[in-house]
């Protein structure tokens, strides 16, 4: 593994013993400031977007994360053990693994076995984080991405042979991708199978590589992928898309691409659950004499007649005006509460008629403020 590759935490800017969340939420940041969209042509920023990729994909996914921990880069090297996280079989224990070589071989269960390897295999997985506005997760929207990943090569159709040329059997081991050697040891002999050093297990030999793809048959590309976000989706959840992935090896099929969502706050609006709430100012005028209300939801303006009398922090319930639920079945409720706002600036014409409202009224007008006082009364004699 290059020395000049940088540790996975510290891509993320987070600590080893970060929490699933803090490692979603590092990520996200980091995915969002180094996007190809926001930084358009920048190559630096694009280097720094596939390594936050490649930190998350590995730290993000549990076992991969254990493989990391424990062996570093190693244990999650796809020509190394964490490619296939088999067990021991798949392991390379370094001087360990080589005394289990010597004297198990790999039919005893030891050492590295090329087995996982030499059928095909599912392409890796991406990750891409997409911030979207209140009402397109309410409702459901469909969008337009793009994403870097790699795509078959054009010019050899995924070969790896320059056009015009095909690669041959490797000779080395017959096309198995596996070699096998007697050992003796103080034990006896053992049969030790190896991948073949001349085709690195893959049973062909590419004599004049493609040119356009270095004999790789694949070449990293920015597609666009059409994306349908469905009605009543939440910040953080995310979408899977199968076969959006990186394309897979000797025949194996394409990984996906997960799509994580994050939710823009609205202005006025919250969400609970599939409930929207919202708090609405309303003036003493209104809530004593009571008022037919204009009040915003997520399909436009409705009317609701407010009875009189209606205390500050009131919650009245609008039916069917929250978010439809994301399985189907209908729509959450819309709950208003209504908060009376007081007047701070008053003009003396104003201030003398509430005087007057008072001295009219008294405290009977106001039933709380009558009942704490006669509570009062019986509790201190007065």
């Amino acid at each position: 593994m290059p020395q000049s590759k940088r540790d996975y935490y510290e891509v993320l800017g987070v600590g080893r013993d970060a929490s699933e969340a803090e490692l979603k939420r590092a990520y996200r940041k980091l995915a969002k400031k180094y996007h190809p969209d926001v930084n358009p042509g920048d190559k630096t920023a694009e280097v720094k977007f596939k390594e936050v990729n490649e930190a998350y994909e590995i730290l993000g996914d549990a076992q991969k994360k254990s493989r990391y921990d424990q062996f570093g880069f190693a244990g999650v090297d796809p020509n190394g053990f964490g490619g296939a996280g088999a067990g021991f079989g798949d392991f390379d224990f370094g001087g360990i693994g080589d005394i289990f070589e010597t004297f198990f071989g790999g039919g005893a269960g030891f050492g590295r076995s090329s087995r996982g390897r030499s059928g095909p295999q599912k392409g890796g997985d991406l990750r891409y984080s997409l911030e979207i506005s209140f009402e397109e997760a309410a409702f459901g929207a469909h969008r337009e991405i793009s994403i870097s990943r790699h795509e078959s090569c054009e010019s050899c159709e995924g070969s790896g042979a320059k056009a015009g040329t095909s690669a041959t059997t490797c000779k080395h081991c017959n096309g198995s991708g596996q070699v096998q050697y007697k050992q003796s040891t103080p034990f006896g002999q053992f049969v030790n199978v190896k991948t073949c050093d001349v085709c690195r297990g893959e049973g062909k030999v590419i004599a004049d590589p493609c040119p356009a793809c270095n004999g790789k048959g694949k070449k990293r590309k920015n597609v666009k992928i059409s994306l349908d976000i469905p009605a009543g989706i939440d910040d953080g959840q995310t979408i899977s898309m199968r076969g959006e992935g990186d394309p897979g090896s000797k025949g194996g099929p394409k990984g996906d691409l997960f799509v994580t969502i994050g939710v823009k706050p609205h202005p006025i609006f919250k969400r609970q659950g599939n409930d929207v709430v919202c708090e609405m100012p309303i003036t003493f005028i209104q809530a004593a004499l009571g008022a037919e209300l204009e009040v915003p939801t997520l399909d436009g303006k409705v009317s609701y007649n407010m009875p009189e009398g209606t205390q500050t922090g009131s919650i009245f319930r609008l039916r069917g005006k929250g978010i439809p639920n994301l399985r189907g079945g209908g729509r959450g409720d819309q709950y208003v509460k209504v908060d009376i706002d007081v007047p701070k600036k008053l003009n003396e014409k104003q201030k003398e008629l509430l005087r007057e409202f008072a001295d009219i009224s008294g405290d009977d007008a106001c039933e709380k403020r009558k009942n704490f006082f006669d509570k009062m009364k019986d509790a201190l004699g007065m």
